[in-house]
């Protein structure tokens, strides 16, 4: 298998959540090649398998990326390509490492999913999640070569609207656009004194503004406003939406969806065998924790295996337009992901 080669047609195939149809087929196919037992699954997933056995190894990455094409180049060690990061990258390496250590699963079963819909309702991680029940989990987003994931915050959306009959500009009436905006100051100051003096972002409230809108039909005005929180883990989906709830003051908030943060564990020994490769790959291993939401959210309060995310690539390139990744440090964390899985499967 031509590792590189892999990576780069995964990334000729744009695919923004809802048309990954073309990349899914393409990597079910170089699944096959290398040896791989794979599909399609009923959710649209790509889905390769190698080995069989009681004990069984996930490897969940997905293959949707946000809109907008890049071009895919390749300039010295740096290939460029929507997706390069966030996350054809690490499920790319799911991929060739799965290939090298096929022949060493033993009594072990590997499965790799290149799942569907992440960046939007992540409809392939919630389907998947009633059809396995493996023993290890790893998801496949970027960490760095030297780092593991531990966690994600977890994510709520809402809708607020508020209504408010006209009145001329020399009245002291408020506005419904003067309501939207004390209510989200209401949020902010709620979230920053709930935070209090704690520094660290995984453990603090975050909301943010994603939208916002007015109109009048002639006698009242509406104004609506479209909003985000990230949570810690100490803070579940609907203390939130009671304390947000509080908050509202003769107008409407619709909760749309979300998922409370999570964190694995670090004493296992899936852990292990990636510390142990890393340092064998020369490298000083590290833990990281991420202030988005993962796949990792939506299977591990399920599946309660031992579990961590790994990839390489920057995560700041995340939806940027100047995603790329290294070769060099895409061809290191196959080593270093192969080289886990074989400690994995030889351990247990």
């Amino acid at each position: 298998m031509d590792e590189v080669q892999l990576l780069e047609g995964l990334l000729q195939r744009y695919s923004p959540t809802g048309q990954e149809a073309e990349a899914v087929q393409y990597l079910v196919a170089q699944m096959r090649a290398a040896g791989l037992d794979a599909r399609v699954d009923e959710a649209g997933n790509a889905v390769g398998m190698c080995g069989s056995g009681p004990t069984t190894i996930m490897l969940l990455g997905h293959i949707d990326t946000v809109p907008g094409f890049i071009p895919v180049t390749r300039d010295g060690d740096r290939l460029n390509g929507r997706g390069a990061v966030d996350a054809k990258g690490p499920l790319a390496c799911f991929v060739a490492a799965a290939a090298r250590v096929k022949a060493q699963l033993a009594g072990k079963r590997l499965v790799v999913i290149g799942a569907v819909g992440e960046e939007g309702d992540s409809r392939g991680a919630h389907f998947v999640k009633g059809q396995y029940q493996p023993d290890f989990t790893i998801i496949g987003e970027p960490s760095g070569w030297e780092k593991v994931t531990l966690g994600y915050k977890g994510s709520a959306w809402f809708d607020y609207r508020v209504r408010r009959s006209l009145a001329h500009t020399s009245a002291r009436a408020e506005s419904a656009c003067e309501a939207a905006v004390a209510f989200w100051n209401r949020v902010t100051a709620w979230a920053a004194e709930r935070n209090g003096d704690n520094p660290r972002m995984f453990e603090q409230v975050s909301p943010t503004l994603r939208a916002m809108a007015s109109d009048s039909d002639g006698f009242s005005e509406t104004a609506r406003l479209k909003f985000g929180v990230r949570l810690p883990p100490d803070l579940g989906v609907a203390e939130l939406l009671a304390a947000l709830q509080a908050l509202v003051d003769h107008a409407e908030l619709e909760f749309v969806e979300g998922v409370p943060a999570y964190r694995g564990e670090k004493n296992t020994p899936l852990v292990r065998a990636f510390l142990a490769a890393i340092r064998g790959a020369g490298g000083s291993p590290s833990f990281t924790v991420k202030s988005g939401t993962s796949d990792m959210n939506i299977v591990a309060p399920v599946w309660r295996t031992p579990i961590l995310a790994y990839g390489p690539g920057d995560s700041a390139l995340d939806h940027t337009p100047d995603e790329h990744i290294p070769v060099s440090e895409y061809l290191r964390a196959i080593n270093v992901l192969a080289e886990a899985l074989a400690r994995l499967t030889a351990d247990n």
